[in-house]
């Protein structure tokens, strides 16, 4: 097969590998440099529109809507967007060898790919069930949410199971936006997590105790403290009960599960340096090969503000990452350098009528502060970490655009704290001072 060669080469398709085309664009990469290679069949797409508004019953949202760069405000990259910028989307490619030494990508069709500089774009891929050998777990209607697929695969079972039973295997973010979009759907759904309160990488107590009410008044069963450990299907094959761990047997028609995720790393073990599961950089996202960049989720970096090493999985460093690294790859071909990237940790999620943001770190004492009560019209709260008689961490339900960037700052500056009362008694007022 006939050998490609580009100057650049990204390989993953997902959000990072968009915001990395348009930043090339911008930078004026010219015709026939760039090459974006992705397994998926869609040009690069803003992926968490997948467990939200794709999958409404009404007012859905389809390709073209939200491909990249639209999460973010910014022009919306249509598929003949790339090669009117002169950059090439090889599509439906799985890549199955890299030899970074030898700077070359192996296609499962066995095409080969030459390159000079290269970003690692791969994301992160599901944890199955199937991994651990859960019995049954390989049954029709257990799906998971990473890509398009996956979620026309849920759609199909949604309009075939109709007003069925839904169980969500995992309480973090999938297991909470898929909850509110079944219930959406009109399914009767039961949420089963083996932690204490939903979303404790994140949550305090008192944090979660509001979603789970909330939840809860929606008619959302939660069943804690326990673990899918079986399913049984039916003749044909199709999912129909789920087993736990402490004797109960849940009937469902459709199972979503949401355990986590782990970085997409296997082509590049033993070729380049890792830690804390994910591929080393430094600011500028280089990683310890020459001309061998990784950005998203498989990016292990310094996160300046904290001066530690962390590896984040979120659309918004996904996107940020990817800029950066572009930026340095032109700034290092002029012979000038780029700002180090200085990120501050960002979530956030929408489901039902709520939507709430997170900047910072989750260290230290908390404080809550305003209406957290599951049965308000219109709840509106917030909570601060503080660490060292800093606030370092600022979570808001319900905010305003000028309130959530209130949020942001403060989390930014780390302000002093007087006292924890001081905070309680203030509460977004604080922010909104800073």
């Amino acid at each position: 097969m006939a050998e490609k060669s580009f100057k650049y080469v990204i390989v993953g398709g997902g959000v990072a590998a968009g915001y990395a085309a348009r930043e090339f664009a911008k930078q004026g990469v010219k015709p026939g440099e760039l090459a974006i290679i992705s397994n998926e069949a869609v040009a690069p797409y803003e992926r968490p529109a997948l467990s939200k508004a794709y999958l409404f019953p009404e007012g859905f949202a389809r390709l073209p809507g939200f491909h990249v760069c639209v999460g973010s405000g910014g022009e919306r990259l249509l598929p003949e967007w790339y090669p009117e910028h002169g950059i090439e989307l090889i599509l439906g490619t799985e890549i199955v060898k890299a030899d970074l030494a030898g700077k070359t990508l192996v296609s499962a069709a066995g095409e080969t790919f030459k390159y000079q500089i290269l970003i690692i774009a791969t994301g992160s891929t599901v944890i199955r069930l199937t991994d651990f050998k859960v019995q049954g777990a390989d049954s029709k209607n257990i799906v998971y949410l990473r890509d398009l697929k996956d979620a026309d695969d849920l759609l199909e079972a949604i309009k075939a199971k109709k007003n069925g039973k839904c169980v969500i295997v995992g309480g973090g973010y999938i297991g909470l936006e898929l909850g509110a979009v079944m219930k959406i759907n009109n399914f009767d759904v039961t949420m089963v997590y083996p932690e204490p309160w939903c979303m404790p990488r994140l949550f305090t107590p008192e944090i979660a105790s509001f979603y789970e009410g909330y939840y809860g008044n929606k008619g959302i069963k939660i069943i804690k403290g326990t673990v899918a450990v079986g399913f049984t299907a039916d003749a044909n094959g199709e999912v129909k009960a789920v087993h736990l761990k402490d004797g109960q047997v849940l009937e469902a028609d459709i199972v979503v599960v949401g355990v986590g995720g782990r970085p997409l790393t296997t082509l590049f073990k033993g070729q380049v340096e890792e830690e804390k599961g994910g591929i080393k950089t430094d600011s500028f996202f280089k990683t310890s090969v020459p001309d061998v960049y990784a950005v998203g989720d498989v990016a292990t970096f310094p996160l300046k503000l904290y001066n530690e090493i962390r590896r984040v999985e979120h659309v918004d460093h996904a996107r940020k990452s990817a800029e950066q690294a572009v930026k340095a790859i032109i700034a290092a071909e002029e012979g000038k350098t780029v700002e180090e990237y200085d990120y501050l940790p960002y979530f956030y999620s929408r489901s039902f009528d709520l939507s709430w943001q997170f900047y910072g770190d989750n260290v230290g004492d908390t404080v809550l502060f305003g209406d957290n009560s599951p049965t308000s019209s219109k709840p509106k709260f917030g909570t601060y970490w503080i660490k060292d008689g800093k606030v370092v961490g600022a979570f808001l339900e319900g905010g305003n655009p000028e309130e959530n960037k209130a949020i942001a700052k403060v989390a930014r500056l780390q302000p002093q704290a007087k006292s924890l009362e001081h905070l309680k008694t203030e509460g977004l007022g604080f922010a909104s001072k800073i």
